[in-house]
């Protein structure tokens, strides 16, 4: 599998990278998790607008969703070749309600439903083109879930946002690639089931076994570099913060 990093931002987009958006390629499929805000410019550097095959919401909070609003303008009003046919989208519980009550003046109720195929997530093993997924449900204000990409023998696991959880424990497990988010600051921010520090990353990425992290959705308000420091400090792998542009071999 090749990951590239779309966007890594975490709240909202930095000078220099989107928000959360995360290419995951394997056998001429392309997965994208994450659709944040600016990833859909910086997707174009990548592949080309109607080059995805698949699409995975982690949660509709807008840092991880809200360009899904300009994809839906690309795809359906689409001139040369016509209206794009429906690409599989899967997200949370009311994902096609949340993104045509946030374009707001969709042609029709059913509209987005005519370029999007939604499915709905919940705790399960599934296949998506020549990947099977894991999902499991996350500490987040909202509906929330992590994923496990595996092809080939090899895994990523991306935890979307999350306080500590057991769950992201286990589907992380001996998992060849974590990307997990680090948007709080060790001894900074306390506040449960909304999201991890570095420390939290590195011990999570310990307790799970896994044999390399990438620390991401790290907002601009944060410092990188403690984050990466607080992680090293109790993981004893290979640690490193996911940079836009970026690729990974998995």
């Amino acid at each position: 599998m090749k990951l590239t990093v779309v966007g890594c931002s975490g709240s909202f987009p930095s000078a220099e990278s989107a928000c959360s958006s995360y290419l995951v390629e394997a056998d001429g499929f392309r997965l994208l998790l994450d659709m944040g805000n600016g990833a859909l410019g910086e997707l174009q550097r990548h592949c080309g607008l109607y080059d995805l095959d698949a699409i995975f919401l982690s949660h509709l909070h807008p840092d991880h969703c809200i360009d899904m609003l300009g994809y839906f303008v690309a795809r359906f009003y689409r001139h040369d070749g016509g209206r794009c046919a429906p690409i599989p989208v899967y997200g949370p519980e009311g994902t096609e309600h949340r993104l045509t009550t946030a374009y707001n003046d969709t042609p029709s109720a059913s509209a987005m439903s005519e370029v999007f195929d939604f499915h709905t997530v919940k705790p399960s093993t599934f296949e998506i083109g020549p990947f099977t997924v894991h999902t499991e449900r996350v500490r987040h204000p909202v509906e929330a879930y992590a994923i496990r990409v595996e092809h080939g023998g090899r895994s990523l696991t991306y935890s979307g946002d999350t306080g500590v959880t057991e769950a992201l424990d286990e589907l992380a497990r001996e998992t060849d690639l974590f990307l997990c988010e680090a948007a709080f600051t060790h001894g900074k921010e306390d506040i449960p089931d909304l999201h991890l520090n570095g420390r939290e990353a590195g011990e999570t990425a310990a307790r799970a076994g896994a044999r390399r992290l990438l620390l991401t959705h790290i907002p601009p308000w944060t410092d990188p570099q403690v984050n990466l420091r607080d992680a090293r400090e109790v993981f004893e792998g290979p640690v490193e913060l996911a940079e836009p542009r970026a690729t990974y071999e998995v």
